[in-house]
């Protein structure tokens, strides 16, 4: 029976990177990758030579049946994605469903659990979180506002992911919704978290805001917002 390994890959520092995860990219006979270029830099870090293959949101049907291909000869493969865990916010969990569905007993599929930028900010936090909703990367237009209204409405804690391009909109956006929602929110945001230039911002989003906008600098590299509404 071939296998299907779905590893967590750090999410900046590369020495955040499980023993199991790199014994699992250098025994495979393919590693998946969303981006080969990314991944390759692990794998060259490490020194592992497995040849790689590119799956990403954009792959279509030829890539796919590819993949399935390689699982029904007995080949063993390992999916991961440019940084953390494959299937969080990202297409790798399209692809295990498949896999799933169309191979069913034959193949394998283990989790190989490692960092994630989700629970990196939690633990931040340091509040205690045994709830809370998870909201990924919000949709640039199209069904945006209601996925705002979902957070204005969440009894728990909100964490969401956020590019450089879009951290200022919604900065703004969760502004809007405290005067329209006369709601207060305390933010926390990670950035570039576990990098070199990681920093870490809580308080009113007023004072986050001021604080981002202090140097342009802090306005660069990826983010992770919890949102917790005060009583």
């Amino acid at each position: 029976m071939s296998s299907l390994y779905i590893v967590a890959t750090p999410i900046g520092n590369l020495s955040d990177v499980t023993l199991r995860a790199l014994e699992a990219l250098r025994e495979v006979d393919f590693v998946l990758c969303e981006d080969t270029r990314v991944t390759k830099k692990l794998l060259d870090y490490y020194q592992i030579k497995t040849s790689t293959i590119s799956y990403h949101q954009h792959s279509g049907e030829m890539k796919v049946d590819k993949i399935i291909s390689l699982l029904q000869s007995g080949k063993n493969l390992a999916l991961v994605t440019d940084a953390g865990t494959p299937g969080i916010s990202d297409p790798g969990g399209k692809l295990i469903s498949l896999v799933r569905q169309e191979l069913a007993d034959k193949v394998n599929i283990v989790s190989i659990p490692g960092v994630s930028a989700l629970t990196a900010v939690l633990s931040l936090a340091g509040q205690g979180f045994d709830h809370f909703l998870f909201l990924g990367f919000l949709p640039h237009k199209k069904g945006r506002q209601t996925k705002l209204q979902e957070i204005a409405a969440s009894p728990y804690p909100v964490v969401l992911y956020e590019s450089k391009h879009r951290i200022q909109k919604l900065l703004a956006e969760l502004l809007e919704i405290e005067e329209t929602k006369k709601i207060n929110f305390i933010i926390s945001i990670g950035r570039e978290l576990t990098k070199l230039h990681e920093s870490f911002y809580r308080g009113t989003i007023i004072q986050v805001q001021e604080e981002l906008n202090s140097q342009a600098s802090n306005l660069k590299g990826e983010f992770v917002v919890l949102l917790q509404k005060t009583k």
